[in-house]
This record gives C-alpha cells, structure tokens and sequence, in this order.
C-alpha cells in the first residue's frame, strides 16, 4: 500500500507539472519603518543569528524569572496560574507563552521543546563551540519542568492532562489574553486552566518531548531517568482507546488557534524518540507496525504530507527513522517499513527542490509550503533544517547523493536549498528585511507582541489602557531579540503592523524550527552531526 502511495506521489512530483507557476509580478513593499543596530562581527552570520534565536525564549518565559534572564524588560508574572488547582503543588506556574499574546498552549510548548531537544542531539559540538550548550539545555529545562506539572505525576496512571493556561472564546467580550493588550506582568483577569480526558496527540507530544529532553540531560541521571519514567506514562495514556478522542475537539478555547487535525502522526513521533531514548524494541515495533504507518499518513497525498509543523510530525518522524536504518541498519523484522520511511524521506527532499515545482515560490525565493498562507516563515525554516540534516546524514554515511526520479542529486543541492531559506529570513528577499528582529541593519519594530510593546516603566496599563500602544505607530519600546515574525506574502510584501498577528507575530514553534535550522547551518564547530549521541541508548541490534 505504502509503496504505491509513494510511487504514485513521486510521479506525481516529477511529471505533473512541467512549467512552474511564477505568482503575479508586483512590486515589493518593505517594512515601512526599522530600526538600526550595527551587524555582529562574525565570520558566521549563522552563528550570530543563533544567539539572538536562542534570546526570544527567554522573553517568553512564565513564572519567577532568574536574575541572568538576559531580558532586563521582562519580569515574574503568572505567578497565580493554576493556583485554583488542587492536585498541582504550587499552580501551573512556568512555561512559555506562546506568542504575543499571554497564553500558554501546552501542544505547540511541546514541540517546541522536542525540536530543540533534537538540535542538540544532532549537534551539540556546535553549541558547545558558540557557547550556547548551557542556555539551551537551560531553556530546555524550563519547559520539561513546566509539562512536568500539567499531569499527575504522583499516581500510577495518567487520567487527565492539563492543556492550556489563559486563552480566550473567540467572540468573548470580558477580559482575556486576546482582548487585553496588557504585559504579562499586569495581568488582572481570569486565567482559566483546559483539562482534557483524552489527548492522545497532546500525550503522545509530550512524550517525545520529555523523552527527547532525557537523552540532552544523561549527566542528571535522576532527573534524566524522571522524564523518561513520566514520558512512558504520557505514551500509554496517549495508546489508550478509551482515550482517543482530539485534545482540542470542540474545545472553543483550543480549536481555534492550536487545532489538531490527527493523532496518528504523533504516535509514530513519540514511539520513535521513546525508542531513542530507552532502547524498548517495544516501541521501535510500533513506529515500524504497517497499520500504524497507514492510518498516520493522509487518505489522499497532499503537499501538506512534506511540511513539517507543530501540527505534522510525520516527516521528522520519517527522517529520524531514516537516520536508523542508514546509520544503524537493524533488519528483520524492521527493514520493510523503514525502507518505506526512507522513500518517503528522500520524496521529502524532493519536494523542496524547484525543478518538481511540487510548492510555489516568491519572486524573492521563498517556498510556500502553506500555499501564501499566515506565517510562512516557521514553515520555511522547519523544511531548512530537515534537508540541511539528510544532507549531514548522507555525508555521514559517505552517500554522494539520492535519486529523484531519474535525476541524482548531492547533499550540496540540499545545502543550498537551506541556505537559501534562512537567508530570505535573515534579508537576502526584496524587502532587504531581515524577519529576525535584533539581526542585521533592519527589521520589524512594531512586532505583535503585548510584552515589548509596552513600556517597561513602573507603571500598570489596564486591559483597555493598553490600546495605546497597542494601535501606536511608533516603534515597540522593547526590542524582543530574536523573535522571528510571521513573515511577508506571497509577493514578498511585508506590512510592519503590530496588529497583524498573522505577519507580525512570532511564536515558540516557528522560533524552535529557526534554531534548529541555524545552528545545522553554522560552520562553528565544524560540520555534519554527532553520528552517536542519539544512538547512546540503542544496544546492538545484531551481533557479528
């Protein structure tokens, strides 16, 4: 079945569109302010790009901030979140928001913290070189602490989870995270707590996330041992049938910002990093069991099938799948399934490649991978780092390249495709706008962000008095460093409004995918992945 899924969809990218569809000519409209700050001195763009990346998180922290936090216009705040809660010893307090609103959204948090936990499973020499190893596993840690408390961790058996912190109905008129425009460190409304009762894809999410965050913390065994112990707990409550039903189905806080469309993607994600990180064959059966792979992939192949996101695991599982079969080539009775994921991985790759014309592109070189939907960017940079990772595992396993039809292609094509990629972030597009705010000579200053664009002063502004800044045209009085916005359109127009949330928004998920796609591009440390470190758990699985 998988096999002519894969052909078919092959075809299908090589055949089925000859000439590309090059979007209306328009001429760019850049930012219509900036601000200027002088460039890093770096023989890597990437590397200085990196640390600011890595500087957003920070900003976005919950809870009581330490005195390092390395954001003098950020405070405590949430310190009564979740204190309403019996069965949770000091509240729902920590955690990311979100965005620039003052939600925390537990499903994308925990991506967010897989993501990054694979960064530096790949390539922790390069952290290490850039002197960051110790403010990521840090910021790591905030999070894995924070979905620590949003499930009983006390019992023997997981029955409800804790999904969301603050948020808002859609058509609400009373005070709430969407209709105030207040620092998260004034906030005087309600902040209602979601429970679900099911969840497999959020459980099965944040087992991937604790089991990824176990393997970057092997120095702590207790706490190492701790998440996993917790993450296996989260995985069979993600498995039971009586719990399978949605996280955010009909759930009017959820479903409109963070809807999940399917929970098998994240069953194939979870198993996979379970595997990783214990070494249970158990789970390596489930990730390669042929019905599982069925019901995670569409009924129909779409484009969406390639774009990796907080919504779709499905081609990050495919490529750390792929990882296993070519660098550790376990056989029977594996092989046939992983085979599969490794077609569909290289198909991928594909994908990304303009020739196929399989996705649209800007006039300035951006991929559409949401079709010119909101918030391209998060999306370009996810795609950035898987094929700039096949490029490293290819080298890694000295294969000069994969087939794409009758085309061969090297790592190096996929190199460029990521480079160019980020660079469009970084200011090589027509707009000469760098989408990371703090990097390069310009870039956005009316960022959608409550936090930086009120005055840090002293003084409280009130849901309502808040508005002031909110509609101001000047710049934002805090510079949120590293923040990735939404991005421009599909003429590569970019409108600097602060009320624009599609464009001008950043969030944790498209941030955690520019992290990863930098720190595999930077040349600090030298190049290629640490071929053992996510292999530290796995015993062999044949003997000579």
């Amino acid at each position: 079945m998988l096999n002519l899924i894969a052909s078919q969809a092959l075809k299908r990218v090589i055949w089925s569109i000859v000439i590309a569809t090059w979007l209306s000519a328009a001429k760019p409209i850049s930012a219509t302010s900036s601000q200027t700050v002088p460039m890093q001195s770096s023989d890597d763009s990437y590397s200085a790009a990196l640390h600011k990346a890595l500087l957003f998180f920070n900003a976005q922290k919950s809870g009581k901030l330490p005195k390092d936090n390395g954001v003098p216009w950020r405070g405590n705040s949430g310190m009564q979140d979740g204190s309403q809660l019996k069965d949770v010893k000091g509240g729902l307090v920590g955690g990311y928001y979100d965005s620039g609103e003052n939600t925390k959204f537990h499903f994308p948090m925990a991506f967010t913290i897989t993501m990054l936990s694979w960064s530096v499973l790949e390539y922790p020499h390069k952290y290490h070189a850039i002197n960051e190893y110790d403010h990521i596993r840090e910021l790591i840690k905030w999070g894995s602490d924070y979905l620590l408390k949003t499930f009983n961790t006390t019992t023997s058996r997981i029955d409800k989870i804790y999904t969301q912190v603050g948020g808002a109905l859609e058509y609400s008129n009373l005070p709430n995270d969407m209709n105030c425009w207040e620092r998260p460190e004034d906030m005087d409304y309600p902040r209602p707590i979601q429970t679900t009762y099911a969840g497999p894809e959020l459980a099965a999410e944040m087992a991937a996330a604790l089991a990824s965050a176990s393997m970057v913390f092997t120095d702590k065994p207790a706490y190492s041992n701790r998440l996993i112990r917790n993450a296996e707990s989260l995985f069979i409550f993600a498995r039971d049938r009586e719990r399978r039903s949605p996280y955010s189905r009909g759930n009017p806080w959820i479903e409109p910002y963070y809807n999940s469309t399917g929970y098998f993607d994240e069953y194939l994600w979870g198993a996979t990093w379970l595997y990783f990180a214990t070494g249970n064959s158990t789970y390596l059966s489930l990730a390669t069991n042929p019905t599982l792979a069925k019901n995670a992939m569409p009924r129909k192949w779409t484009r969406k099938t390639h774009v990796l996101s907080w919504n779709n695991k499905l081609p990050a599982a495919f490529m750390l799948l792929t990882r296993l079969r070519t660098m550790r080539s376990p056989f029977y009775p594996y092989e046939e399934m992983l085979f599969e994921y490794h077609r569909l991985t290289k198909l991928s790759m594909c994908s990304y490649l303009k020739p196929f014309h399989l996705f649209n592109w800007t006039r300035g070189g951006l991929i559409q991978l949401e079709n010119g939907g909101s918030q391209p960017l998060q999306y370009a940079a996810t795609a950035a780092f898987l094929a700039n990772l096949f490029a490293d595992y290819l080298n890694a396993t000295e294969t000069p390249g994969w087939l794409c039809g009758r085309n061969f292609y090297t790592p190096d094509t996929l190199r460029k495709f990521a480079s160019s990629q980020i660079d469009y972030i970084l200011g090589k597009n027509p707009s000469k706008l760098s989408y990371v705010v703090g990097y390069g000579n310009k870039y956005p200053n009316r960022v959608h962000h409550r936090a930086a664009s009120i005055p840090s002063d002293g003084k409280r502004y009130t849901c309502k008095g808040g508005y002031k800044w909110k509609d101001s045209r000047q710049a934002n009085p805090n510079i949120i460093v590293g923040a990735m916005v939404g991005g421009p359109d599909r003429l590569d127009r970019y409108q600097d409004d602060r009320a624009d949330s599609g464009s001008s928004g950043p969030t944790l998920a498209g941030n955690a995918g520019l992290v990863a796609a930098l720190v595999s591009l930077t040349s600090s440390g030298g190049h290629g992945v640490d071929k053992n470190l996510l292999f530290s758990n796995i015993p062999p699985l044949w003997k000579p």
